[in-house]
């Protein structure tokens, strides 16, 4: 039996032999991709639908990639809630996304390069000190009383200060830049460029991969924080955060169903009805969507930094 042989064309005018064999493969792998792209999208697609649909006729269920009663209610009884700071809330989240991911990218960047230098004396201290911390915390109650020795109770700083440095993202921009030829430092302080020059034109521009992907993780971070906001800034109103305040309006519409199961949850917002699960869905489309939006930004640079920063140096 002969065997069946495509030629299929390909740059600089050579030609690929194409079996069967071939073509089986491709399939796989097609089918193996959809298959996975299908799972990874439909969670999200069912999130959105529900959130678009009427929160009374979610509770009977079967609704998979379209709203059955399509309706922007409870978008509305969120962003429009009277017990809902929303003003202050997506002001603080977006305010220590954007603050707290820059200052920790840049400090975390500093004792990464300081620790990158063999010739520092206390280099395996700090490794050392940065590795235990890793796998040992100081517990709940000592957290709290340093925060309110500092003076940061109800203070704005308590969400920048405390996580400036993440001993795991040191670790990461260490290995990183360990890895950028020494030539190139020796080279720059031989013509008389200082640590700071060194350290800004040129590991800064090489170190952008990794420095994206820190970004991206500090951000997402900072965005996603409510139990912070819980614990020290719970009773100033001007502090709060968005996830804090839609965990606050989750909790109050769960326990209006307890306390009423044969009817829907009553909405904060006079004649509108809304269902804790009507209300998950819209909250988790409004706490992803911003992340959604600047993560193909930073996508060329994620997988380059986190392959190469976390290799062992």
């Amino acid at each position: 039996m002969t065997q069946y042989v495509k030629t299929i064309p390909k740059r600089g005018n050579r030609l690929k032999r194409y079996t069967p064999e071939d073509l089986l493969v491709d399939i796989f792998v097609y089918v193996s991709l959809i298959f996975l792209c299908v799972i990874t999208l439909y969670p999200f697609i069912n999130t959105f639908a529900i959130s678009l649909n009427d929160a009374i006729d979610s509770v009977r269920g079967g609704i998979y990639l379209w709203p059955r009663m399509f309706t922007w209610a409870n978008y509305n009884n969120i962003l429009t809630s009277n017990t809902v700071n929303m003003t202050y809330a997506l002001r603080n989240s977006a305010g220590r996304a954007v603050l707290g991911s820059v200052l920790s990218t840049f400090c975390c960047m500093l004792l990464a390069y300081t620790l990158t230098h063999k010739e520092f004396v206390l280099r395996k201290a700090y490794n050392t000190i940065l590795v235990a911390s890793m796998y040992v915390s100081g517990g709940l109650i000592p957290g709290y009383l340093t925060i309110k020795a500092y003076g940061l109770i109800n203070n704005y700083m308590v969400y920048i200060l405390p996580g400036l440095v993440g001993a795991y993202n040191v670790l990461v921009m260490r290995t990183f830049i360990s890895r950028i030829p020494y030539e190139l430092v020796e080279s720059a302080k031989i013509d008389g460029a200082s640590e700071y020059r060194v350290l800004f034109q040129i590991i800064f521009p090489l170190s952008m991969p990794v420095i994206a992907t820190i970004m991206l993780f500090v951000s997402v971070a900072q965005w996603n924080a409510w139990f912070d906001t819980m614990l020290y800034c719970a009773s100033k109103k001007e502090l709060t955060t968005l996830q804090f305040e839609l965990q606050k309006l989750l909790a109050s519409a769960t326990a209006s169903v307890d306390q009423d199961m044969a009817q829907s949850t009553e909405s904060l917002r006079p004649g509108g009805m809304v269902t804790p699960n009507s209300i998950r869905a819209a909250m988790t489309i409004l706490v992803t969507l911003p992340i959604l939006c600047v993560y193909p930004f930073l996508q060329r640079y994620f997988v380059k930094g986190l392959t190469i920063g976390a290799v062992k140096g």
